[in-house]
């Protein structure tokens, strides 16, 4: 999926290249742009970490403990996305991938491996030593990144990158609060730095814009979410397996099996129903799109662990209601629709018969929480339908467009 860089970011072959270069920003608007293997490998790393996240969860839930659970895994994931956002900003206008530049992304992943591993330590013992020392490996080291920017861009640019290097730097002693805090404090400490870090960007950007590149990050915000989706997808087929090869329970998973194929094939057409990188024109508009996606990376791979929660109830290892584990699927679900319909396919809908699919979908599906042992089933169902709907109105949109344009031809 690479291409090639453009002769204007070398001075002859690959192999003729410095090994490090100055690093410059690249072109907002350069030709044939796409994800490197670097970053889709930073991709397949940092989904170890999502894993982990959802795995205690599924025990949180499973186990009636819901709303701790769900708060620890906002906590973990926030730093997971936190880390992959920053990196995969910087790279769409920074990128030079020499020596140097990958060294750096190399730590930045061995952090978030880190961070992973303290996942679970998090979760049951409220420790959250490891979690904090793999986040804050990841964001001194794109701190360095910063720095590197800094020493060869002109002097708006320059501080711009320095406002950057210096408040992520900051952001980190605070986050120390985490391990030091008694466990009543870290909740709000927690919400604080959330808004300190998502401050950065827009304080550092608010008089010299980066040069990131609205295509590329269009796909690697899309190729994460397929990444995410496949987690929920392997997950998930991993539960079913064992709960029939455990329980022997074929009849009870069968409608969770089909359910979650549903709600996840028609997440992967709801989000990518339309191309988004052309509505992604300023800071404004990008910022909140990019930070949206919280709500979408998490969702979606909530969705997998509602997935295993079903499982674990409907073969008696679940210590819940089929009420609650039907709301661990039919909740993150509902939460995915609406926030890609806010973030982007609301953008590209006419009318309002096209605007209402999703929202009256995600309330459909919440409604299918009190639907018992079938709730999963009939809440793919819903999906399933409105993906149906939302072809069935797009193409007589262009049908009628069509045949108001034939009499002019």
């Amino acid at each position: 999926m690479s291409s090639p860089r453009p002769a204007s970011a070398s001075s002859g072959p690959p192999d003729a290249r410095p090994p490090v270069r100055r690093l410059t920003a690249r072109g907002r608007h350069e030709a044939h742009r796409a994800a490197t293997p670097l970053e889709l490998f930073f991709d397949l790393c940092f989904v170890v970490a999502v894993a982990q996240a959802g795995v205690q969860l599924v025990h949180s839930v499973a186990e009636g403990h819901a709303g701790e659970g769900v708060l620890n895994y906002a906590m973990v994931f926030f730093a997971i996305w936190w880390a992959w956002m920053n990196f995969t900003w910087f790279a769409s206008a920074y990128d030079n991938d020499d020596v140097l530049y990958r060294i750096v992304t190399l730590v930045q992943i061995a952090g978030v491996l880190v961070l992973a591993a303290g996942v679970s330590r998090a979760f049951e013992d409220h420790d959250w030593t490891a979690v904090v020392l793999g986040y804050v490996i990841m964001r001194v080291a794109m701190s360095a990144q910063w720095l590197r920017a800094a020493r060869s861009g002109v002097p708006a640019e320059r501080a711009m990158a320095l406002e950057y290097a210096g408040g992520v730097l900051v952001c980190q002693v605070g986050w120390l609060g985490l391990v030091l805090l008694p466990e009543g404090g870290r909740g709000w400490l927690f919400l604080v730095m959330v808004v300190l870090e998502l401050s950065v960007p827009a304080f550092a950007e608010r008089t010299h814009p980066s040069s990131w590149h609205p295509h590329h990050i269009a796909e690697r915000y899309g190729l994460f979410t397929i990444i995410v989706l496949g987690e929920t997808i392997a997950a998930a087929t991993v539960a079913v397996k064992s709960g029939i090869d455990e329980n022997d329970a074929l009849g009870e998973l069968l409608p969770i099996a089909a359910g979650g194929l549903l709600i996840v094939f028609a997440a992967w057409w709801t989000y990518f129903v339309v191309p988004v990188h052309g509505h992604l024109r300023s800071n404004r508009q990008s910022f909140l799109w990019g930070y949206g996606h919280y709500l979408v990376f998490a969702s979606a791979a909530a969705i997998g662990a509602g997935l295993e929660v079903a499982v674990e109830q409907a073969v008696g290892k679940a210590h819940i209601s089929t009420l609650a584990a039907s709301a661990a699927v039919t909740l993150p679900t509902a939460l995915f629709l609406l926030t890609v319909w806010a973030l982007h396919a609301r953008h590209f809908k006419k009318g309002i018969a096209e605007q209402s699919v999703l929202p009256t979908a995600a309330l459909l599906v919440l409604c299918c929480t009190l639907l018992g042992d079938l709730a999963v089933l009939l809440a793919g169902t819903v999906l399933a339908a409105a993906v149906a709907v939302g072809v069935a109105l797009t193409a007589r949109r262009a049908a009628a467009a069509r045949g108001r344009a034939a009499p002019a031809a």
